[in-house]
C-alpha cells in the first residue's frame, strides 16, 4: 500500500484545469471538521474561446463582454477577446473587445463572413464569472435568422445531440485550440442505429491558436436527421460548438449538453414554439428509460402519448413532441422510470409560421449553484425563463448597468416546484445599449434557467435561446493545514 501526499497546489492546479486558477492563499483552518476549514475562493484566471460567427456575407455579429462584480478578487486585471492565429506579442494591438469595469457590458461589431474565431483570456478582478456571447444576425439566405452562443471554455470532451446530415441542413463541428500546443481530436457520429462507421473523423490536428472547421456531410456517407456528435480529445485542449444551419428553417449555434446523467432539464421552450424535437442518446451499453415531463407554470404534466421514452443504448433516439408547450412557458424534464443511466439530450425548437419559421437548440444544462450570466440582453425581445423542477426555489435576478449607461436593477423570485416561470425582468433604468442578467439562488431547491432573444426581420420569428450554467467563478480551496492524503492500493 503507498501513501501519496497531495499538496495544496497540485489540488488547485486540478481544480484549474477545469474553472481557471484559483486564488492559492487560503485561511487558517477553524475547528477540526474538513468542510468547515476550506474556503470559496473566486478564481484569478480563466479562458473562453468564441468559433467563427458566419460564413455569409451579410452576417452581422456583436460580441458582448460582462463580468459580474464579485468580492474578494484583486483590484488589478483584465479580460480581453484576440483573433485565432495572433502571437502573444500582437494581442495587444489587435485585441477586437476588451473590458472596462466589472458589473458594466462591453459591446463591439463586426459585418461579413469573414470574421475569425477568438481567443480570450480574463485575470484578476475580471476572472470570476466572465462571460462573452457572440450574437449574430443573417438576413438572407441559408442559416438566416438569429444565431447566439455563450463562448466556451476549453475542455476535452463534449456531446452534441440534435445535430444532422440530412438534405437541407449543413451542419459543421467548430474546434479552436487556444494552447501553445497542438490537440488532437476524434468526432464521433451515432445515427437512429447506431455509430457511424467512418474514419474521416479520426486524429484531427488543431494546430496551436488556430481553429478547425468540418463539414459534418464529409464525415457520414448517408444521411442521418438526428445525429450524436461526440468530440473526444486525445491530446491538448479545445472549444467546440456545432453550428446548425437549415436552407429553408433558418439555424443556430448548437452548444454542448451538460454531462451524461441520469436525469436531465432542457430549460426555456419559448411558449410560442409550433414544434419541439427532443434527442436523446446514451453513451453506455445499457438501455435508458425515460420519463417525459414538461415543468409549465402550473406545474408538471406529461405530454400524451409520451409518458416514458426508451433510448437504446448507443443509438440516437428523436421525439417530435410538436407544440409541446401549448402557448406557456415550459422546461422539459427527463428522470428515469427505474434504473438511472446516464444520457445526453438537446431540443431542436421551431417558431414562427410556414416561410417565416426560424430554429434555435436547448441542450440540457446543469444546475446554478451559486451564479449564472446571460448577457447581450436588448431592451425589447428579451426572456428569462427560471426552472425549479423539484422543490420551490428563491433567486435573486440582477440586471446590470447598460453598456452606454443606466442604473443597475435587482428582484427576487419565487418559483413554484415543478414549475417554470418566465420572470419579470428588472430592465435597469436609464438604459443605454445592452445590458446582463445574472441569476443567483437564494433558496429552496435546485433551479436552471435560460435566456430568449428574439426579433421579427421580413416577416421571420428570429430568435435564439441560451442555456445559463453555473459560471464555475469560485473554487472551493482547503485550509494549507489539512490533510489532504489520499490511499493507493
Amino acid at each position: 500500500m503507498n501513501r501519496t501526499t497531495l499538496s495544496l497546489i497540485a489540488g488547485t492546479a486540478a481544480l484549474a484545469a477545469v474553472t481557471g486558477f484559483a486564488v492559492v492563499s487560503a485561511p487558517e483552518a477553524t475547528g477540526t471538521d474538513p468542510a468547515g476549514s476550506a474556503a470559496l475562493l473566486p478564481v484569478e484566471r480563466t479562458g473562453l474561446v468564441c468559433p467563427a460567427p458566419s460564413t455569409s456575407d451579410l452576417a452581422e455579429t456583436t460580441y458582448t463582454s460582462f463580468t459580474p462584480v464579485t468580492e474578494g478578487t484583486e483590484s488589478e486585471g483584465e479580460a480581453r477577446l484576440t483573433a485565432a492565429g495572433e502571437r502573444d506579442d500582437e494581442q495587444d494591438a489587435k485585441a477586437v473587445l476588451k473590458s472596462k469595469e466589472p458589473g458594466t457590458p462591453v459591446t463591439t461589431e463586426v459585418d461579413g463572413g469573414e470574421e475569425p474565431a477568438l481567443i480570450g483570456t480574463a485575470e484578476g478582478r475580471f476572472a470570476p464569472g466572465w462571460t462573452v456571447q457572440q450574437t449574430t444576425e443573417v438576413a438572407a439566405g441559408t442559416g438566416r435568422g438569429l444565431l447566439g452562443l455563450n463562448c466556451t471554455q476549453a475542455d476535452t470532451e463534449f456531446w452534441f445531440p440534435g445535430a444532422s446530415t440530412d438534405p437541407g441542413r449543413t451542419d459543421y463541428v467548430h474546434l479552436t485550440n487556444p494552447d501553445d500546443s497542438a490537440a488532437v481530436v476524434d468526432i464521433e457520429l451515432y445515427g437512429k442505429d447506431g455509430a457511424v462507421e467512418s474514419t474521416a473523423g479520426e486524429g484531427i490536428t488543431v494546430k496551436p491558436h488556430a481553429t478547425e472547421s468540418i463539414l459534418l456531410s464529409t464525415l457520414s456517407e448517408e444521411a442521418e436527421s438526428d445525429l450524436t456528435v461526440h468530440v473526444g480529445v486525445r491530446s491538448g485542449r479545445v472549444g467546440a460548438a456545432v453550428q446548425a444551419l437549415h436552407e429553408k428553417l433558418g439555424g443556430d449555434w448548437l452548444a454542448a449538453s451538460t454531462d451524461p446523467a441520469g436525469s436531465l432539464v432542457l430549460p426555456g421552450i419559448p411558449e410560442d414554439a409550433e414544434d419541439v424535437r427532443l434527442v436523446v442518446f446514451t453513451p453506455g451499453d445499457t438501455d435508458a428509460d425515460l420519463q417525459v415531463k414538461l415543468a409549465s407554470p402550473s406545474g408538471l404534466i406529461t405530454p400524451a402519448g409520451y409518458e416514458t421514452v426508451r433510448v437504446k443504448a448507443g443509438m440516437t433516439t428523436a421525439v417530435d413532441l410538436a407544440d409541446v408547450t401549448r402557448g406557456e412557458a415550459g422546461s422539459l424534464v427527463l428522470t428515469p422510470t427505474d434504473r438511472s443511466v446516464p444520457v445526453v439530450a438537446a431540443a431542436r425548437v421551431v417558431r414562427g409560421k410556414n416561410s417565416g419559421q426560424e430554429t434555435a437548440f436547448i441542450p440540457a444544462t446543469s444546475p446554478i449553484e451559486t451564479r449564472a450570466t446571460a448577457v447581450d440582453n436588448r431592451a425589447k425581445g428579451t426572456t428569462l425563463s427560471v426552472t425549479a423542477p423539484k422543490a420551490a426555489a428563491k433567486v435573486k435576478v440582477t440586471a446590470s448597468a447598460g453598456s452606454e449607461g443606466g442604473t443597475q436593477a435587482t428582484k427576487t423570485y419565487s418559483i413554484k416546484g415543478g414549475t417554470t416561470q418566465n420572470v419579470e425582468i428588472p430592465v435597469p433604468e436609464g438604459l443605454k445599449g445592452t445590458y446582463a442578467l445574472t441569476v443567483e439562488p437564494v433558496s429552496g431547491g435546485p433551479v436552471y434557467a435560460a435566456r430568449t432573444l428574439t426579433a421579427t426581420e421580413d416577416g421571420v420569428s428570429a430568435f435564439t435561446t441560451q442555456t445559463l450554467p453555473d459560471d464555475r467563478g469560485t473554487v472551493s480551496v482547503p485550509a494549507a493545514e489539512e490533510d489532504l492524503s489520499v490511499l493507493q492500493e
